[in-house]
């Protein structure tokens, strides 16, 4: 039985996945880019050639350093779907920003032993941020220096800076009554951010991200991140968000704990 790599060797490989992802996807942002719609009829969901070729490239080196792990991806598909170590990413979160030349967009690299996140990366090469988690920690590689990330305490949701993608994502009536109910009781709610507002959870300047029918590429990423530095990730019915869902994040356990406790009562 092949010896399973250290969190050293698993971080490295994200770094090296992460590198060539940017590679990539430098070239097409803020110039003229074809923008395919996945979706069809009138719904919308975008891709463009640097998705693609970023997911091309996370797949190449991958196969390069560990060739028996699974790759789960948005735009390709899955490789090696029962290998113990899966790596779960979507190249480009954040399209509609990407599109739009907003730097709030990133490439997610997360890494699951089976069903638990052991490993999340979102890089966001336009700025030069890359925000990482292992088995213990959170932090921030920015201009050369690392620091490490600490989610800020804030229990009460009277006082909570709230966030979410878009209103529009709350489609069906249940969940168009939860973020009612939550924007109304929350100190302030702002909209957009994709993976990037998660990770300024993860920095301690938004207290709580809600969003519904999120993909485990979304999210498998973002767990350790936020989690590593002190908070905490589920669905609305504070099962394991691995596998996507309806998610709640928070930056403190018992804003949490009484988020979950207003969608119940919706």
């Amino acid at each position: 039985m092949a010896k399973a790599p250290t969190e050293a060797q698993l971080l490295a490989c994200a770094h090296e996945l992460a590198d060539a992802a940017q590679a990539a996807i430098r070239p097409y942002f803020r110039r003229p880019i074809a923008v395919t719609n996945k979706a069809g009829g009138d719904g919308f969901d975008p891709v463009t050639l640097a998705d693609q070729a970023a997911e091309r490239a996370i797949a190449k080196r991958l196969k390069a350093l560990f060739p028996d792990h699974g790759l789960v991806g948005e735009e390709h598909g899955t490789v090696n779907p029962d290998a113990r170590y899966r790596w779960i990413v979507d190249p480009i979160d954040g399209t509609r920003a990407f599109i739009m030349g907003l730097p709030t967009w990133g490439t997610l690299i997360g890494l699951v032993d089976g069903d638990r996140p052991i490993l999340g990366m979102m890089d966001q090469p336009f700025t030069g941020e890359r925000f990482f988690a292992g088995a213990k920690s959170a932090h921030l590689a920015h201009g050369g220096k690392t620091r490490k990330l600490a989610t800020r305490i804030c229990p009460n949701l009277a006082d909570a800076i709230l966030s979410s993608t878009h209103p529009d994502l709350f489609a069906r009536p249940r969940e168009r009554k939860v973020l009612a109910r939550l924007k109304g009781a929350a100190r302030m709610t702002r909209y957009g951010g994709d993976c990037y507002a998660y990770c300024m959870l993860a920095a301690g300047h938004i207290d709580a991200i809600v969003e519904p029918g999120l993909n485990s590429y979304d999210i498998a990423a973002i767990i350790p991140i936020i989690e590593r530095a002190g908070g905490r990730v589920t669905t609305w019915d504070g099962s394991s968000a691995v596998s996507g869902g309806d998610i709640v994040a928070c930056g403190d356990p018992a804003l949490h704990a009484a988020i979950l406790a207003e969608i119940a009562a919706v």
